[in-house]
């Protein structure tokens, strides 16, 4: 959920025409942000790719997990390759291994009803995140408020804040109501480099059970990959929030993102478990 509201963020500021004499208006930047966020949208289930997730909660240690993302049948598959930055064992990489045949065996021996179950729910899930594209193009304004370099790159700097009068239209909505972000656009490609956004006064997130507030803050990296497709290479998020009214929650996620690979190339991975 939480990369949906970046993405979203992003996906509304990001893109121009960078040859333009003339800085282009709102509607030129979120009509040229929905056509090339929704092209790298597409390319996604394409590729496979290594994740390393960081989980933190206060008073307990990191957990720490590194898998490799491969697409079976329509939807993902984590396999995991290595815990607390650590490779795994022979016994556990048999393990595995022997997860990952079972889970191939399963897929393809599911019956037609099971199958497109399975993949509606993945593609509901992207359609989802999809949706809040335009949810944000709704629930912020968008200022361009200078250039600045970042990896080397030539950027424009976008500062958004929320919209007056927006009303949201889901759960996730809610919290766009108290945040703010900044968006650096590479002038060169028209994509996005890096984006931060936080929230800046206390919103409902699934009705009276649980609060965001002030502190909790998103970072969002992305770079070109394979086929020089745009894919995330770092996401973190630091979340301070209350749920039932009482319990204070303080967390954070850090995930980052490498060696994407196109599926046919992966694919070795699932012909070595036969």
């Amino acid at each position: 959920m939480y990369r949906a509201l970046l993405l979203a963020l992003a996906t509304a500021g990001f893109i121009w025409a960078a040859a333009s004499a003339v800085a282009p208006n709102a509607e030129q930047i979120i009509r040229k942000s929905v056509d090339a966020i929704k092209r790298d949208w597409e390319q996604t289930p394409k590729y496979s790719y290594l994740e390393r997730d960081v989980d933190s909660k206060r008073h307990s240690p990191p957990i720490i997990k590194t898998y490799r993302v491969l697409v079976i049948d329509g939807s993902p598959y984590n396999l995991v390759t290595a815990i607390n930055d650590r490779p795994l064992s022979p016994s556990q990489q048999g393990e595995e291994q022997r997860r990952l045949q079972r889970e191939i065996e399963k897929r393809q021996n599911e019956s037609k009803r099971e199958r497109g179950k399975r993949i509606a729910k993945y593609d509901r899930d992207r359609l989802h995140d999809h949706m809040m594209l335009q949810e944000m193009v709704n629930a912020f304004q968008f200022h361009l408020t200078g250039e600045a370099k970042v990896d080397g790159r030539s950027c424009w700097v976008l500062d958004a804040l929320p919209r007056l009068g927006y009303i949201a239209t889901n759960h996730e909505g809610q919290v766009l109501k108290g945040m703010k972000g900044r968006l650096w656009i590479d002038q060169a490609t028209n994509q996005w480099v890096k984006v931060h956004a936080e929230v800046v006064k206390p919103v409902s997130f699934y009705g009276f059970l649980a609060k965001v507030g002030p502190g909790t803050e998103f970072d969002l990296e992305q770079a070109p990959m394979v086929d020089n497709v745009w894919m995330p290479t770092r996401f973190e998020v630091r979340v301070n929030s209350t749920a039932l009214g009482f319990f204070n929650i303080r967390s954070t996620e850090y995930d980052t993102y490498r060696d994407y690979q196109p599926m046919p190339e992966a694919s070795a991975l699932l012909q070595s478990t036969k």
